[in-house]
């Protein structure tokens, strides 16, 4: 185990039996065809949307990031509006994802998921996406996952814990014998509020309620987890 991350560790008796893991930023790096589709969508409708809008989109269905859009935008439109253009950004969005490869898995995803699976533990995904199936199933990832649980199974968005809670249910874990694979700030704290233990994916500044937090599953073996 990395010195840095042991002198995050304080308790060595881990009772950790399942891993949740969020999907976009963490398995896999989605954010720039969320980006070229939402950026798409706002020049259609005569403003721009930056790279900085589009990481506080991390975490949020995409009903509240278009809402947010909308406000940016300076932009008023009906709820059947609304419904429209999400659909419209979706579809842009689920066209690029389509062509999606196994290439595009984040460093480490594979040799880690393949671990912890030997290893015993249950694995679920935990996603605001609806669209988790078909990304999973282009990467090569979904084999690994006991349990999918994302945009089309939940109400409520993080930093609510519904996703997560679904997930451990699936699983049949209690919540704290659980950990949450997570990049966004409303995700770690849906791990916290329903629980759970946290592993942010990002830096250590931005993401101060995890548990434990590294720039990439490749910085992660199963021994970390057993001394969570």
């Amino acid at each position: 185990m990395q010195e840095n991350l042991k002198s995050q560790i304080s308790d060595p008796k881990s009772q950790i039996k399942a891993c949740l893991f969020d999907l976009d930023g963490v398995l896999v790096d989605t954010a720039v065809y969320h980006y070229k589709a939402w950026k798409r969508l706002a020049n259609t409708m005569g403003f721009d949307f930056t790279e900085e809008q589009n990481e506080q989109l991390k975490g949020v269905s995409r009903v509240e990031s278009l809402n947010k859009i909308l406000a940016w935008g300076g932009v008023d439109k009906t709820d059947a509006e609304k419904e429209e253009l999400a659909s419209l950004k979706n579809s842009w969005y689920v066209d690029m994802i389509t062509k999606m490869t196994p290439a595009e898995v984040l460093p480490g995803t594979v040799d880690f998921l393949t671990a912890i699976h030997k290893a015993g533990y249950k694995l679920a995904l935990g996603s605001a996406s609806k669209n988790s199936g078909i990304i999973l199933e282009k990467t090569d990832l979904a084999h690994f996952f006991d349990e999918i649980v994302d945009g089309n199974m939940v109400t409520k968005s993080k930093p609510d814990p519904e996703v997560f809670l679904k997930g451990a249910e699936l699983l049949g874990f209690a919540p704290d014998e659980c950990v949450v694979f997570e990049d966004a700030v409303a995700g770690v704290e849906a791990a916290k509020r329903g629980g759970m233990k946290a592993i942010g994916i990002g830096e250590k500044s931005v993401l101060s309620q995890a548990d434990v937090v590294v720039s990439g599953l490749d910085k992660l073996t199963v021994k970390d987890l057993e001394n969570l």
